[in-house]
């Protein structure tokens, strides 16, 4: 599987995550990773047998984060006002015309928190590490493939042929990797997912909030 990505929503992260261990339990399954396989690319990619990384791939940005846009100043500017009516305490949590108050802040503060956790059994699972190690490396920081692998997030160095010919030896054949180029005619239902999960999401869900996982170059 080849990844070349920053990041992405979580739940579809999630569901690539768990499609790779079902695959995983009839073939092995190696992770390519490209110029960018950070956050939630790197959360795909730990599923796999084995991970290679190019030496200067950027990886790792193991993490969570919750954006909240604030666009009151410029509301006021344009003479722009909103009043809100709704049903629950929290409902409106992370609304642009206001700042979020200290209880909002805990709430949201707390989901982050779950889905690192969620994140780091994940990659202690499929990386066989003690969730403590992965905890270590959990800050959000990024690795080059070279520290990756130093750190136990990355396998092997090397590219794409390299990673082919590692999946060629696990499946057991030898000589030269037979590979086959499928085009498809019309788009793959994968392709669809991966692009939800993968590529820099910036659609807004309710209440202004934008919930990812994504690495340093997503913008």
């Amino acid at each position: 599987m080849r990844i070349d990505s920053p990041g992405g929503a979580v739940a579809p992260s999630q569901e690539l995550y768990d499609e790779l261990w079902r695959v995983r339990a009839a073939k092995p399954v190696v992770a390519s990773l490209g110029n960018v396989a950070a956050s939630g690319g790197y959360y795909v990619a730990s599923a796999a047998n084995v991970i290679v990384s190019d030496p200067g791939t950027i990886t790792g940005s193991i993490g969570a984060l919750m954006e909240v846009q604030y666009l009151a100043p410029l509301a006021d500017k344009l003479g722009v006002s909103e009043e809100i009516v709704k049903s629950g305490r929290f409902k409106d949590t992370g609304h642009p015309l206001r700042p979020l108050d200290a209880e909002e802040r805990a709430l949201l503060q707390g989901v982050v928190d779950d889905v690192l956790s969620q994140f780091v059994d994940a990659v202690a699972r499929g990386r066989s590490m003690e969730p403590a190690r992965v905890r270590e490396l959990a800050d959000g920081r990024v690795f080059s493939g070279a520290q990756a692998k130093a750190a136990g997030l990355v396998d092997e160095l090397g590219g794409l042929e390299d990673a082919t010919s590692l999946a060629w030896k696990r499946a057991g054949e030898s000589g030269e990797p037979r590979v086959s180029r499928v085009r498809a005619h019309r788009r793959l239902w994968w392709l669809d997912l991966l692009g939800e999960s993968l590529l820099p999401a910036r659609t807004p869900l309710a209440g202004g909030l934008l919930f990812l996982y994504h690495g340093p170059l997503a913008d």
